[in-house]
């Protein structure tokens, strides 16, 4: 399993103090756990049976590394077969995917790998991708209910290219850990050409189909 290897901290701005925006979009099955995973990584909160998200949601959160301020502006998709033709509006010129799948179903694997092929195919070629196995918790469980086995998932992110972690959007296993790897691995020509930029703190909003939402919150990486 991946881990993080920078230090997140949750207060000052490294360097100049000027945020680099990075476009990201979640992606994946419905009932995966995308937006348990996004709203404990910008609002370090969880609630069991949430609603299917309509269309997408708009959220940012502030990351903080050693030699960089990422301001992720996320796009949280929804999972529905019939907003599958939507995709391309979130995930174009986006920076950073991530694509969740549930490991107690590995039907969503295999919908999580053709989540991966298009976005190879019709997204920013340097896009960087992260695989992530959401409720982990499930499989800590005396009667594991885990399907998909850690190995052959991460098998397949290295022969992909892609970052991967298994995650706990309940327990918070993680979660940190997905956007810090992906801050430090966007790459640096991008970073220095976008010094420019800044924006808003943390927060979240939910949206219907493409129209984003301005908020502002509290930082939580």
């Amino acid at each position: 399993m991946a881990e993080a290897s920078s230090t997140v901290t949750t207060s000052g701005l490294p360097n100049n103090g000027k945020a680099t925006n990075v476009k990201l979009v979640l992606l994946g099955e419905s009932a995966v756990g995308k937006s348990s995973l996004v709203l404990r990584f910008v609002n370090r909160e969880y609630a069991e049976n949430r609603e299917p998200t309509i269309g997408a949601a708009f959220l940012t959160q502030k990351c903080h590394l050693n030699d960089r301020t990422i301001k992720f502006e996320i796009w949280d998709t929804a999972g529905q077969e019939r907003f599958h033709s939507l995709a391309p509006m979130y995930y174009r010129c986006a920076q950073a995917a991530v694509v969740v799948y549930d490991i107690t179903k590995s039907a969503t694997l295999d919908k999580a790998k053709s989540w991966v092929k298009e976005l190879q195919r019709q997204a920013n070629q340097d896009i960087v991708i992260a695989l992530v196995g959401n409720k982990l918790d499930l499989a800590d469980e005396e009667e594991s209910e885990r399907q998909v086995q850690t190995e052959e998932a991460k098998a397949y992110a290295e022969e992909a290219d892609l970052l991967f972690f298994e995650t706990s959007a309940k327990s918070a296993h993680n979660v940190d850990a997905v956007f810090a790897a992906i801050a430090e691995k966007i790459p640096l020509e991008y970073i220095m050409s976008n010094r420019n930029g800044g924006g808003r703190s943390g927060g979240s909003s939910r949206v219907e189909l493409s129209q984003p939402a301005q908020t502002s919150g509290s930082c939580a990486c």
